[in-house]
């Protein structure tokens, strides 16, 4: 697992963490290159480190991937070099694998069958022991991704067909694999047993759309037509979808609650559930739950924005914009003087003086992680003039890590595994601190369940293999 060298770039990152990839793939669409750019652009959420785009034209395949952001790595002379009416994309946030370029997908390989492209989001948990295996069968691997065990395994399948080689494949794999690849001008989706990542399918005239959320769809003007159950496989070719696989009743459900909580745009949909109803459920729960007089309600920016209206809603207490988010923190920073502890959460977020000078104030936050801007927020508002600082958070506390495609720290690291809730209250120098209970999160969006709440409970539903046979440090969390 690959982290930033910079110090302040760390502290900025590592308050919450970060889902680690997005996926787009389109097929029966003029310029696919150009509309996964677009959806790429809407995805930029789910991983800022890289991003590529394979296109089809004729069943050839022309792959450019470069780091950093999707806006960076293409612009219209690129896009123009890449046609095709098949394309599959790629946006990441390196954890498993490391940041280097080859370590950037989509991955492409001249193969058998044709020109492949696979793009992925998730964390197979078995990737060490399936690709140990591989190699003593004579596999030779150009990256260190997980994601490139499954084209071996895809290659060396002894089925005939494609579709029969691919089925093959997937039946080796454990963990968390949202994917879509491409062979020749043919697009796949598929979609774990227990779907942990999320996968929507749209329709844009004749031509079909998949990717990690709907907001990619709506850019692009692409009509949802559903999510990708959790274990289906489907072939999407010439306006016609051709179901392939299908194992929703053999294993538990299991999507990821986090992409509700946090990581999910807010104007998506995902798990058939809209994720700003939902964080706004969440807050009226936390209201509930954890009550408190107060003149007015602050979310800290973006991601909390949501659950503190709806916390405002079932508080009664009114939704002011007490704190604002810097949008344009960049990755080179003038170094602080060691006196100055609070420094990098002053460049992230500006207090509103006005709103907040002489009021006691509930801070709404979608999780606590490490905590390492929690008690800095907390000493700039108080420092604008505060009277009282309570602190909800819209989830459970987070104990455990993620070995599902989430860049999650280590069980030492988690704040909410080092202390009890009262121990956080001080640590913070909070005058309260509540979290959501997990039943009361699961409750409000128990349309969309049952979830995978391992970070909060411990219980992982998808075996760890790599990390049961000690290929793998406890640290490892790995994605992509």
């Amino acid at each position: 697992m690959t982290r930033p060298s910079d110090p302040i770039l760390m502290h900025l990152l590592d308050e919450s963490p970060r889902d680690e990839c997005g996926v787009v793939g389109i097929t029966g669409m003029e310029g696919a290159a150009e509309l996964s750019f677009l959806a790429l652009y809407a995805l930029q959420h789910r991983g800022q480190e890289s991003a590529g785009i394979c296109a089809i034209d004729q069943g050839v395949g022309r792959l450019h991937k470069r780091l950093g952001l999707a806006a960076e790595v293409f612009d219209a002379n690129v896009l123009k070099g890449l046609p095709g009416d098949t394309a599959v994309g790629h946006v990441r946030y390196s954890t498993a694998g490391g940041g280097q370029l080859a370590n950037a997908q989509p991955i492409m390989v001249r193969y058998a069958m044709g020109d492949l492209a696979i793009a992925h989001n998730g964390n197979i948990t078995n990737a060490y022991d399936v690709r140990n295996r591989l190699v003593k069968e004579g596999a030779i691997f150009q990256t260190d991704s997980d994601s490139e065990v499954i084209i071996h395994l895809i290659a060396r399948s002894r089925h005939e067909t494609v579709e029969a080689q691919i089925d093959d494949a997937l039946t080796y794999l454990e963990g968390a694999f949202s994917l879509v690849l491409t062979v020749g001008d043919t697009l796949y989706a598929v979609r774990d047993p227990r779907g942990f990542r999320p996968l929507v399918l749209g329709r844009k005239g004749d031509g079909f759309a998949v990717a990690s959320e709907t907001c990619a769809l709506d850019i692009i003007g692409a009509e949802l037509i559903r999510d990708i159950y959790p274990g289906e496989v489907l072939k999407l070719r010439r306006g016609e979808i051709t179901p392939l696989r299908n194992l929703v009743t053999v294993l538990r459900q299991a999507p990821c609650i986090f992409e509700l909580v946090y990581f999910a745009r807010p104007d998506s949909r995902i798990f058939g559930i809209s994720v700003d109803r939902a964080r706004r459920a969440f807050g009226r729960q936390l209201a509930r739950e954890h009550p408190v007089e107060a003149d007015a309600v602050l979310a800290v920016p973006d991601s909390a924005n949501s659950a503190a209206l709806g916390f405002s809603e079932g508080s009664g207490a009114p939704f002011e914009l007490g704190l604002l988010r810097n949008h344009y923190v960049g990755r080179t920073f003038i170094r602080p003087s060691q006196e100055d502890r609070d420094f990098s959460a002053r460049i992230k977020y500006a207090p509103v003086r006005e709103v907040l000078e002489g009021r006691r104030v509930v801070v709404v936050d979608d999780s606590l992680v490490r905590g390492t801007t929690s008690g800095s927020l907390v000493n700039i508002i108080r420092e604008a003039g505060a009277s009282e600082v309570h602190l909800r958070i819209a989830s459970p506390p987070v104990r455990f890590p993620c070995y599902y495609g989430i860049d999650m720290p280590t069980k030492g690291e988690l704040l909410g595994h080092r202390m009890s809730i009262a121990e956080i209250e001080k640590h913070l120098g909070v005058d309260s601190l509540g979290y959501l209970s997990l039943e009361g999160m699961e409750e409000a969006v128990k349309e969309g369940g049952p979830f995978c709440n391992a970070c909060f409970s411990g219980d992982y539903t998808a075996p760890l293999v790599d990390l049961e046979k000690g290929l793998i440090g406890p640290e490892d969390t790995g994605c992509c």
